[in-house]
């Protein structure tokens, strides 16, 4: 099955899961990453997410233009954010130097993050849309207050808005959530899968066992917990960006849209078992808390 789209609210319509181009891939050398990027386009995935912080905009890039002669440019879809700007920088001159390592004439995602106030950087990136050098504009850990302030008297919305997301902090951002739905805004999520390595032994663990074991027998194949908390994520109608430097782990996640729907209880399940221990793993979090 095709990774499934969701429609942005600016008429594009993008794949549901990305491969994100950070945390696990940082540690590696740039040959290592320009191998594994190469293997996940190839096994499908077409939304890369990446950010100039990562500093391997260069070597993403460089594994699009190999791939070229299999999957074309015009397939792919690519995020960048942009770090804290030096003096003299705007969100535009930022948005220049990404696609100049990237390659590429416009990246065709969203693209995130500031600095100064966020009203000013929002509607410099609104000229970045309207001149073409991005076909769509979004941002990353943003809370309510946020989302608001740069909303008032804006001409486009946010596309996206990029968060931690699993069952440990699900309680937290549905209220943020349901202001995304309100405006139309995509939910993406970062470190979804946080629990099963970064919590091990809580109490989600023995219901992720529990539908493991109702989906293999209904549809006759394995089914690894990552695919459980993605197919989740999924079912909730977020963009899942996730990462592995690992081929069959990468193959797996592309996998999830094969696997059958999660039930309303296990959905249930899953969530109660999230409000049970509450926990974030990623500093950034604080930010979008601020407005909740």
């Amino acid at each position: 099955m095709p990774i499934p789209t969701l429609l942005l609210n600016d008429g594009t319509q993008i794949p549901s899961l990305s491969f994100g181009t950070g945390t696990t891939l940082l540690h590696h050398q740039d040959a290592q990453i320009m191998a594994i990027l190469e293997s996940a386009i190839s096994i499908g995935f077409t939304l890369f997410d990446g950010a100039q912080r990562y500093k391997n905009e260069a070597v993403l890039g460089a594994a699009i233009k190999a791939s070229e002669s299999t999957v074309p440019r015009s397939e792919l879809f690519i995020s960048t954010k942009y770090a804290p700007m030096t003096p003299g920088d705007t969100s535009k001159t930022a948005l220049y130097k990404s696609l100049e390592k990237l390659g590429l004439h416009a990246p065709n995602d969203h693209m995130d993050g500031g600095g100064g106030g966020l009203k000013e950087v929002w509607k410099v990136m609104e000229e970045c849309k309207r001149e073409g050098l991005a076909r769509s504009i979004g941002v990353s850990n943003f809370g309510v207050g946020h989302l608001l302030e740069i909303m008032e008297g804006a001409q486009v919305l946010p596309t996206v808005n990029q968060l931690e997301i699993h069952p440990y902090v699900w309680d937290f951002v549905k209220p943020l959530i349901k202001v995304h739905k309100e405006h139309g805004i995509v939910t993406s999520s970062y470190g979804g899968l946080s629990p099963l390595f970064r919590a091990p032994g809580g109490p989600l663990d023995p219901v992720i066992e529990k539908i493991k074991a109702r989906l293999k027998d209904t549809w006759g194949k394995p089914v690894t917990s990552g695919q459980v908390l993605n197919k989740w994520l999924l079912q909730h109608d977020i963009l899942v960006v996730t990462t592995s430097t690992k081929v069959e782990r990468v193959r797996e996640y592309v996998d999830t849209c094969d696997v059958p729907e999660l039930t309303t209880e296990e959905m249930g399940l899953i969530e109660s078992a999230g409000a049970e221990h509450h926990q974030s793993f990623f500093k950034h979090t604080k930010y979008y808390l601020e407005g909740i």
